[in-house]
């Protein structure tokens, strides 16, 4: 898909109203329901687009149709209840950004797969064919967003996880190159270097998503 597929650039679009938003509504929701509210206070425990977008993930999103990030939540781990030590609070928080990607991406391919049970039962297709494709766009944007923030460096959510697993030290002197990471990861963005291996995962990823709603393939093998 080029820069110029306006069609794409549609879906894209729509997803970066809905998906990116919701991204980072997980990442505030769960760090409420473990007790740090900071993010809640803050009024990021919205839906609302304009609370979460960030101006350079957004324009990554939309010249790349593929890739992205919102604005950060802020989370505070000293917050966090005692059901949680704070290094595995932010892991969990950390990890629901991109769950919410992989739960949009299996609602609009259920969404997909409805539509072409529909579209054989009543041998028509239109409008429902333009919406099938729609949904399939977008479950394709929101696995390759969460592929992408799930890549182990900072300041995405991968990195985050992987903290959990490794010495504070070590995380603390990874973060200490922080923004150089970033601009190095904006400059990969952009020209394209992470595609291959980032497509080759979020294939394998859909494929599993795909693989889940193969139930909707049986039913309709089952009536029609």
């Amino acid at each position: 898909m080029g820069i110029f597929d306006m069609q794409t650039f549609f879906v894209t679009l729509i997803v970066l109203v809905t998906s990116l938003p919701a991204h980072e509504f997980a990442h505030a929701w769960m760090a409420y329901k473990l007790g740090d509210d900071t993010a809640a206070r803050q009024g990021r425990l919205d839906l609302n687009p304009l609370r979460h977008l960030d101006p350079i993930g957004a324009l990554m999103l939309i010249l790349t149709q593929r890739f992205g990030w919102a604005k950060p939540v802020p989370v505070d781990p000293r917050r966090f209840d005692r059901r949680v030590s704070m290094r595995a609070g932010m892991a969990l928080t950390s990890l629901a950004g991109p769950a919410a990607n992989v739960i949009l991406a299996l609602l609009s391919l259920l969404a997909a797969k409805i539509l072409m049970v529909v579209m054989l039962m009543t041998n028509t297709a239109g409008v429902l064919s333009i919406l099938q494709w729609v949904f399939i766009t977008m479950a394709s944007i929101n696995v390759s967003l969460a592929v992408f923030n799930l890549l182990p460096v900072p300041p995405l959510d991968g990195f985050s996880i992987l903290t959990f697993f490794v010495p504070a030290k070590w995380e603390y002197k990874v973060r200490q190159y922080q923004q150089v990471i970033y601009i190095v990861l904006l400059v990969l963005v952009v020209s394209g270097a992470l595609n291959v291996p980032l497509m080759f995962l979020s294939n394998l990823l859909f494929k599993g998503l795909n693989f889940l709603t193969g139930f909707v393939n049986v039913i309709a093998g089952m009536i029609l």
